[in-house]
């Protein structure tokens, strides 16, 4: 590995350090906005997204960035669904986190890669190894002991998965670079996002601008802590294996779980065990398969 290589590798691990370990925190910044409702932050992060994303994409490309943003209505049709998808996810992350349920974001992401899996086999026509399915299986068996030892399934943490699985299955078939996708994403959604803001302080319910500085300050930052974690973590994704993120991706829901469990004091049942384990056990399958498969590839033959 030359020096220019290992510049871009460290590059690499910082960025996807940081994005990651933001995401981890990113239930604390929500759990400062208890006094809002779930829609009104979501509004605000629609909002105050665009103008960081269209600083962050200026600098980046200049004049070309106006080029990149004329797409057919095929894509535009196509990032519609998206943005619909993406903000069913962060309303119902949103929504957990004030209401004490943080423990289900943190399962949720930790079932998202398995159902990526799933998702490629039954949508993209992609093979599934024996441990894929192993591991699909393993998961599934934890999700379904949980759901009978609650009395319902976990409703939330499968949604949450659902939801992000289905937005990265559709942004995948679609040729645009993912800052220019979501900066469309959230332009799709800004007229709904104002109607709601216009609506809620009509109604007398908007927490913004009526007497809080600090607070009217934290949903102002909203669009920094959602565009920034992604900034890192396309920088990650241009000088890092896949492999190496994938290993990275576990510690933001390994953050959100500590959080909930040691910090906030949400139960952590007989149930919750088992289906954590089951998971955990189904992500080690898939992580470390392609390792094994490497290291026999690599081996000399007799």
């Amino acid at each position: 590995m030359n020096e220019t290589e290992l510049k871009n590798r460290r590059t690499g691990l910082a960025a996807a350090f940081a994005a990651y370990i933001a995401w981890g925190l990113m239930p604390i910044y929500f759990k400062l906005l208890t006094a809002v409702g779930a829609w009104e932050i979501i509004t605000h992060r629609i909002v105050w997204a665009i103008p960081v994303l269209l600083l962050f994409l200026l600098l980046r490309d200049g004049r070309a960035l106006w080029r990149k943003l004329r797409l057919s209505r095929r894509q535009l049709a196509w990032l519609f669904v998206s943005s619909c998808l993406i903000g069913v996810n962060w309303l119902l992350f949103v929504w957990a986190v004030v209401n004490d349920q943080v423990l289900a974001t943190s399962l949720a992401y930790f079932i998202n890669p398995l159902m990526n899996v799933a998702f490629g086999f039954l949508f993209l026509g992609e093979r599934m190894s024996g441990a894929q399915k192993l591991a699909v299986a393993i998961a599934a068996a934890g999700t379904v002991y949980l759901a009978v030892w609650l009395g319902q399934p976990p409703w939330i943490s499968l949604l949450l998965a659902l939801s992000f699985a289905s937005y990265g299955l559709v942004r995948k078939r679609l040729d645009v670079g993912p800052m220019t996708g979501l900066l469309w994403e959230n332009l799709l959604l800004l007229a709904p996002a104002l109607a709601f803001i216009a609506w809620s302080n009509h109604q007398g319910t908007l927490a913004f601008l009526h007497g809080d500085a600090r607070l009217d300050t934290w949903l102002m930052l909203a669009g920094l802590a959602t565009i920034l974690p992604l900034i890192w973590f396309n920088t990650a994704a241009q000088r890092l294996t896949l492999t190496t993120l994938g290993f990275i991706q576990y510690i933001a829901p390994s953050m959100t779980f500590c959080l909930a469990v040691f910090v906030w004091g949400e139960p952590f049942t007989q149930g919750h065990a088992v289906a954590f384990s089951c998971i955990w056990t189904a992500l080690a399958l898939v992580t470390l398969a392609p390792l094994r498969q490497r290291r026999r590839a690599r081996r000399p033959a007799a």
